[in-house]
């Protein structure tokens, strides 16, 4: 049907009646801390499972894809594991197995999917429009590290830095100036550039 190559999402149909299915789980309910179950084809193992927990939510500093919000988990993922489910116990799926960070090539304990809720939003605009329409800010912007928050007066590293804008965008139609600091998007906090880029992506155009 379509696909999205910033969010590595591919909606695929299948000519066939009464498949079975899992349902998608709403990703803002999971929990670090709580049991995930992994299921692919891992190493050419067909049909395999994992089991781990939930390790970290919102990682987006992995640079495997432009746009990011993964959940982090120690289920073991390996290559064969990409586009199969990450699950709760309640089998309804969290997330999707996308990526896994190591050094040796092997599983680390770091394994990475593309949470439920943003690949609902990725799949809805692809059936409804054919593609995925994104909200544009147009702002270049640096990460606050340690050194930059204490310039700042902010309490820790975190939100986004503008340091230039597009001229006439609605950046600058709204009066966002180079020097100003992102912290939140309507009631969206934001950690960091990678989590503005995200949360703008999911707006539609025209949105406030």
């Amino acid at each position: 049907v379509g696909r999205d190559p910033n969010t590595d999402i591919a909606v695929i149909q299948i000519n066939a009646k009464n498949l079975p299915f899992l349902m998608l789980a709403d990703s803002n309910e999971v929990e670090i801390g709580e049991w995930a179950i992994a299921c692919g084809n891992l190493l050419g193992f067909q049909t395999s499972i994992t089991v781990g927990v939930v390790s970290a939510k919102g990682r987006n500093d992995l640079d495997v894809i432009p746009i990011e919000e993964f959940i982090q988990t120690d289920a073991a993922i390996n290559r064969g594991n990409s586009g199969g489910p990450l699950l709760n116990l309640d089998a309804e799926v969290i997330g999707m197995n996308t990526a896994f960070a190591t050094n040796t090539g092997g599983y680390l304990g770091l394994g990475f999917a593309i949470p439920s809720n943003l690949i609902k939003h990725i799949m809805n605009e692809i059936v409804q429009n054919g593609k995925v329409i994104r909200g544009f800010l147009g702002v270049t912007l640096q990460k606050i590290d340690s050194d930059l928050a204490q310039a700042f007066n902010l309490s820790k590293a975190e939100g986004a830095l503008v340091t230039d804008i597009s001229k006439d965008g609605p950046a600058d139609k709204a009066g966002i100036k180079p020097g100003d600091i992102i912290l939140k998007v309507n009631a969206h906090p934001i950690s960091n550039s990678a989590s503005l880029r995200t949360c703008v992506s999911l707006m539609h155009p025209g949105e406030e």
